[in-house]
């Protein structure tokens, strides 16, 4: 639903995209929209959850914190320009990486690379992320793609495009073949799809010093801003 111009969506008590998300950036936030928040996430049995931008400012924090939220997830949000005709730089043509677009028949093979690759560390996610691969990869204005190294695949990502704007998000590679470089190649050959495909700016999240922000750092993103993520218990 729509509330005060931010949105509350519901997939499942247990599922990370059950949250709230523009909270506070296109309205002030107030203990009015936040009492019709909560009763939408508490009426379903879920914890409130909102991903709060600190553009939405240190008054709608201080609410917050005054009804008992506390801080659960922290992740930067990076940006670059594509200025037009520009190329991100490319693997090596002898690299033993190449990346590719999936067809539709991959994408249970593109499903299970992801999951492997992100359950390693949250094993608790595993069956949500089999199930949400296979929506993302036949997403409209969504374009998954693989890393394959020596022929095998080892990393999955996607990338959606929205007027312009390019959003990177996904990326995962399977433990047995990481620091091999699969993420660097998967992260060149999305912003130059973007760049044909028009964009004019990317954007993607990752986690404050992480191997993904490095990455991207390297790649000319800068941070744009950092968010945090804000839970409320179910008072059950």
């Amino acid at each position: 639903m729509e509330c005060a111009g931010a949105y509350a969506a519901f997939d499942g008590v247990d599922s990370p995209i059950t949250q709230s998300f523009c909270l506070g950036l296109l309205e002030e936030l107030t203990p009015s929209t936040l009492d019709t928040l909560e009763e939408f996430f508490f009426a379903r049995g879920a914890d409130v959850h909102h991903e709060v931008s600190p553009f939405a400012g240190i008054p709608a924090l201080e609410l917050l914190c005054s009804r008992g939220y506390r801080p659960l997830e922290i992740s930067n949000i990076l940006y670059r320009p594509l200025p037009r005709n520009a190329v991100v730089s490319a693997s090596p043509s002898k690299s033993p990486i190449t990346v590719r677009a999936i067809t539709p028949e991959e994408a249970p093979l593109w499903s299970s690379i992801s999951a492997r690759g992100w359950s390693h560390d949250h094993p608790e996610l595993h069956e949500f992320l089999l199930d949400i691969g296979v929506i993302s990869a036949g997403r409209e204005g969504s374009t998954c793609f693989i890393a394959e190294y020596n022929g095998a695949p080892g990393a999955a990502g996607i990338l959606c495009i929205h007027q312009g704007v390019a959003l990177l998000g996904g990326a995962a590679t399977v433990p047995e073949l990481r620091r091999l470089g699969l993420q660097s190649a998967l992260l060149e050959h999305r912003l130059n799809y973007a760049l044909e495909h028009g964009c004019d700016v990317a954007m993607m999240g990752a986690e404050p010093g992480s191997g993904s922000q490095r990455n991207a750092e390297r790649k000319g993103f800068r941070i744009a801003y950092t968010r945090t993520k804000w839970r409320l218990v179910h008072p059950a």
